[in-house]
């Protein structure tokens, strides 16, 4: 029996005679009594046919197009080897993740070092790897920055991550490129400016591209576009030749039947609809949740029950805020089978 529910469950999702959900032809009750629960499954065919989609459909709207996974999704040491094995870059947050990169030997050349609170240990261990890109997010880690790359005696190529104060019209704790974020360089303070030109004084950082990240999950494609244009056209005031772009991520996934995210395809026009024309710099997305959401799911125990007489009936499980934080964090909505 093919599962109904089928735009939000793994592509391998089914039904067997028994009732039980089916993922990956392994029964998930199965799964559950041979693991314990609480308990994610990831479904390998899922996450491989996701990749594909974005690498194909930012491909065909915009060659020079490269997809990193945003490890801040979800990553250990088999999503990372399955993620190299189809050719994606990785973007780190944390000296931990780029640690699980190292373990299964990941191409330094296509990772790049993301967050506003690098410290200077993780900064030496990425270029001690020999890490591709190093996004710049404040002055704090721009000197830092370059200290450790003088001291090593290399000049660091890195994206300068910019605030271009666009709404993305998502919730408000997952807004991440308005004027009031601790992320980025603002464009309307001037601050953005003033990084540039730091940046390019520095003696050993080589400013590559731009970076900005709007939030997640973003539904609408025109936050995109206005953001681009913003972006490019601050480039050019700034008389910056841009080797690279990059939009971040935050491509939305549909959580409950209701929503109905834009395709991969559809993002990828908007963004790509922006870059024609100008001087063609290469394209970087870095999908996180939009590559592993659908292929992961959740199994929990059901354990005691309340029932409030004609006000709501309480079901308890052993999972908590710990292993599931959106819904408290956000108010987001659980997708149930």
């Amino acid at each position: 029996m093919i599962f109904t529910n089928e735009s939000l469950f793994p592509y391998t999702a089914q039904v067997n005679a028994k009732g039980n959900l089916v993922l990956g032809g392994c029964d998930s009750v199965e799964l559950a009594s041979e693991f314990g629960t609480p308990l994610y499954v990831f479904d390998e065919i899922t996450l491989r046919e996701k990749c594909r989609e974005f690498v194909g459909g930012f491909r065909e709207s915009y060659s020079d197009s490269v997809v990193i996974y945003a490890c801040k999704a979800f990553i250990n040491i088999s999503l990372a080897q399955l993620l190299k094995e189809e050719g994606l870059g990785l973007d780190v947050v944390s000296g931990g993740e780029l640690a699980v990169a190292q373990r299964v030997e990941f191409p330094s050349d296509r990772i790049y070092f993301h967050g506003n609170n690098k410290s200077r240990e993780e900064l030496q261990m990425a270029l001690d790897y020999g890490i591709g890109r190093v996004v710049v997010d404040n002055f704090h880690e721009m000197g830092l920055l370059d200290g450790i790359a003088s001291r090593k005696g290399i000049i660091q190529d890195v994206l300068l991550r910019v605030s271009p104060g666009i709404d993305p019209h998502t919730h408000a704790y997952t807004t991440t490129g308005v004027l009031d974020s601790k992320f980025g360089f603002p464009i309307q303070t001037g601050q953005a400016s003033e990084a540039v030109q730091k940046a390019m004084n520095a003696k050993n950082m080589n400013v590559v591209g731009l970076h900005f990240h709007l939030g997640s999950p973003v539904f609408e494609l025109e936050p995109y576009v206005k953001a681009m244009e913003v972006t490019l056209e601050f480039a050019s005031r700034m008389g910056l030749q841009l080797e690279e772009i990059s939009p971040g991520g935050g491509f939305a996934i549909a959580y409950t039947s209701e929503q109905r995210p834009p395709s991969v395809e559809e993002y990828a026009n908007a963004i790509a609809s922006t870059l024609r024309g100008a001087d063609s710099p290469r394209l970087i997305v870095e999908p996180g949740r939009a590559v592993v959401g659908r292929a992961g799911v959740a199994l929990y125990s059901v354990g005691a029950s309340k029932d409030i007489p004609d006000v709501r009936k309480y079901i308890s499980v052993d999972g908590g805020m710990g292993d599931n934080i959106r819904p408290a964090l956000y108010q987001s909505q659980l997708r149930l089978s």
